[in-house]
């Protein structure tokens, strides 16, 4: 062995001897180093060859990807319509309005419902009957986020292992970003991506934290909640929220031996529907019974959908339920930019400041802080402008 080599390369060296001959190749695997003749190793000053430099994607390229369906680059649009990084803005909106005349084919599904009542096992069950019946189906979960670190853990696509290995299912998580009503900021764009990538069903799976879960209802056409077996009582049925948006219930886990307490459920739930104006007037909600772990009521949910969708598409009813929706998507956004422009002005945000002020030292009340805001008035409501000084007028 060589006493001048490092014992890292006369190891490699002596171990290559009885390996095939790998040619340069080896040696490109250690930069700035040369092997000369007699067995020195010595550094060199020349740099590694630069690495070969790769061009973002354009529209076109979005646009041809996601109408080919490949799944990798329907992914890498999802992600360029999420990025909140101002140049992406543009490329995002090109992309979404050159693929919009190929999204609204899809049947749109969503699901909320506790956490632990089986959304992800019910989803997988019913996405590997759907593909077995030819179907092509996208999965969007939401995760929550973290209100400290912002982070996610998007564990989704884990729990449906056998799912994600089909081939005509696409699995998307995403953080709910802090959003409110269970969904993610960017959800509807991504339904009208999966939907030029030729999905025939979109199902959309709520954070699930409760009766605030209202958002996705205004985004899909079929809404399901899911509850666990003795969830509520007749009276916790009735509350108001989640239960009066859903077009139907399933009572999930109702295996034995919680079976006899899934029925009573199932009757409580009735119940209170009865006192619930539904959300719908051309359907009435169902509540139905199911185990997604004994793969029991899948079929039967899948009829129940069916039977949905040829009472809402004659007339017409499909179409315009979808165009309310855009309605109040532009309402939703409006909102939304019009508060972000606020806290974006220097001014206003000066102005905030001063307020807040006020409004600690009791010298204004919040109303009329909010006031002061919206007129962008720098003194509060009872209070003169300060009076110049002298040396300001004085030429």
């Amino acid at each position: 062995m060589n006493p001048k080599l490092p014992i890292s390369l006369t190891t490699m060296m002596s171990s290559s001897s009885s390996a095939p001959d790998q040619g340069d190749a080896f040696w490109d695997g250690l930069p700035n180093t040369n092997i000369v003749p007699g067995g020195e190793a010595k550094k060199t000053s020349a740099a590694s060859p630069p690495l070969k430099k790769t061009t973002a994607p354009q529209a076109k390229d979005y646009v041809e990807g996601v109408l080919e369906g490949k799944r990798a680059m329907l992914a890498r649009a999802i992600t360029l319509i999420e990025s909140t990084a101002p140049k992406q803005a543009a490329l995002a909106q090109e992309v979404l309005t050159k693929l919009l005349p190929h999204a609204g084919k899809a049947r749109r599904i969503g699901i909320s419902g506790v956490p632990g009542v089986g959304k992800s096992t019910f989803i997988e069950a019913l996405g590997l009957e759907l593909c077995r019946r030819g179907k092509k189906l996208a999965v969007l979960a939401v995760d929550p986020s973290s209100t400290r670190t912002r982070g996610s853990v998007l564990g989704d696509k884990t729990r449906m292992e056998l799912l994600s290995r089909e081939a005509n299912a696409f699995i998307r998580p995403s953080p709910s970003g802090g959003v409110l009503g269970g969904v993610a900021q960017r959800t509807r764009e991504s339904i009208l991506l999966c939907e030029a990538a030729g999905f025939d069903v979109v199902l959309v799976e709520t954070v699930g934290t409760g009766q605030s879960e209202t958002a996705v209802r205004s985004m899909v056409d079929f809404f399901l909640l899911m509850l666990l077996p003795g969830g509520g009582d007749e009276l916790q049925g009735i509350k108001k929220g989640v239960v009066e948006l859903a077009d139907a219930i399933l009572i999930n886990k109702a295996e034995e031996p919680h079976r006899m307490r899934a029925l009573e459920t199932q009757t409580h739930y009735a119940a209170a529907l009865r006192y619930l104006r539904p959300d719908n007037p051309d359907w009435k909600p169902e509540i139905a019974l199911c185990s997604a772990l004994a793969n029991e009521g899948i079929t039967e949910f899948l009829d129940l959908l069916d039977r949905f969708y040829e009472t809402l598409a004659p007339e017409g009813r499909l179409a315009k339920m979808r165009a309310e929706q855009k309605r109040q998507w532009l309402h939703e956004l409006l909102r939304h930019e019009l508060v972000d422009r606020f806290y974006r002005d220097p001014a206003k945000q000066e102005l905030l400041t001063a307020c807040e002020a006020d409004i600690a030292a009791d010298q204004s009340t919040v109303r009329e802080a909010l006031s002061r805001l919206l007129t962008s008035s720098p003194n509060p409501p009872n209070q003169s402008p300060k009076p110049a000084r002298e040396d300001e007028h004085q030429t």
